[in-house]
């Protein structure tokens, strides 16, 4: 079994799982809606994106508040309330009263928009493609209930607009470390909490974990071996923290020439201005090396494994989210 064929068993597809089952309902007759939460505010459970469907005899798969907001979509649904031919859009929580009763946090809000599932069709030829490893985009228009599909590469993961709803279904957020150590530990817990898919590469030998960590893979390959294997989709970050040129550089040659949305190397500001030379000598371009994020992490003060671990994590939040900027003017003013 290959290195990504492993990476992929640990995937928490959970959008799969629910368009799979509305999917399953509509071939055996059954009425079905989708929900997806497309705005909070304040405190909410779950984050814009989340899915649910639900059919007309009251079964539902996935969650949008992991609260009571199911009980009253569902409620509200049977009773021919929600998305009869064409998506409607549903707030809960506007009030402090409701969000109460409907067990969301004190202030919570959340914008959910309703859709009638017509056939099984368009979700099974989304489903083959996510199978197929792409990324796709999921139009639904919201004054005809029209669904397209389209390469999902360079969309955001959420978009809404007064015309249409999309949302990019496909290969799940991964994390590659370059260099098994303490910080890489520290990284990879952090990461999983976030769902992202986690490797660690190092092919020293010297540097294997004798108490290695769950739902986390761990490979020998050498570093470009493994970035080859695993940064060619966007949804990658690749971070070097083996301290060590010989790992750290060849990584990073090889993750510049690939779709990784974040890329990142641990070290001081010297150590950086060095491996900036390195790599110039090795033929990066200077518009290349304008990728990579060294010293890795946004500024917080701090020489803590943990810490840094969590300022490295909140750089790959805040590439990830489009506010990039932001994080490096923060490290380029300490």
């Amino acid at each position: 079994m290959s290195q990504s064929d492993t990476l992929n068993e640990l995937v928490q597809a959970e959008d799969r799982a629910v368009m799979a089952k509305a999917a399953e309902w509509l071939r055996e007759g059954k009425r079905v809606v989708l929900a997806t939460v497309t705005h909070t505010w304040g405190s909410s459970p779950r984050p814009p994106g989340s899915l649910m469907a639900m059919n007309h005899q009251g079964r539902f798969i996935g969650s949008v508040s992991g609260g009571c907001v199911e009980e009253e979509l569902i409620g509200r649904y049977r009773k021919g309330e929600l998305a009869d031919r064409l998506p409607v859009s549903v707030g809960f929580g506007v009030g402090s009263q409701e969000a109460g009763r409907l067990g969301l946090p004190c202030g919570g809000r959340l914008q959910v928009t309703v859709e009638p599932l017509a056939s099984a069709a368009s979700i099974e030829a989304l489903l083959q493609r996510m199978d197929l490893g792409e990324l796709v985009a999921r139009q639904l228009s919201l004054d005809s209930g029209e669904v397209t599909l389209a390469e999902g590469e360079g969309h955001p993961e959420l978009s809404l607009t007064d015309e249409r709803l999309v949302k990019v279904f496909g290969a799940g957020w991964q994390l590659l470390l370059i260099g098994d150590g303490q910080l890489a530990r520290y990284l990879a817990r952090m990461a999983r909490m976030l769902d992202y898919r986690v490797t660690i590469c190092d092919p020293r030998e010297e540097f294997a974990d004798p108490d290695p960590l769950p739902d986390v893979v761990y490979t020998r390959r050498m570093p470009d071996d493994a970035v080859r294997a695993l940064a060619a989709k966007p949804r990658t970050a690749v971070v070097t923290l083996a301290h060590d040129p010989k790992q750290d550089d060849m990584a990073l040659l090889e993750a510049l020439e690939t779709n990784a949305f974040y890329i990142g190397a641990l070290g001081s500001r010297r150590s950086a201005a060095k491996r900036h030379d390195r790599l110039l000598k090795m033929g990066c371009t200077p518009r290349q090396l304008e990728r990579v994020h060294g010293p890795a992490g946004v500024a917080i003060g701090s020489k803590r494994p943990s810490e840094i671990a969590l300022s490295i994590m909140a750089e790959i939040t805040a590439t990830r989210n489009g506010i990039a900027a932001v994080a490096d003017r923060v490290t380029a003013e300490a």
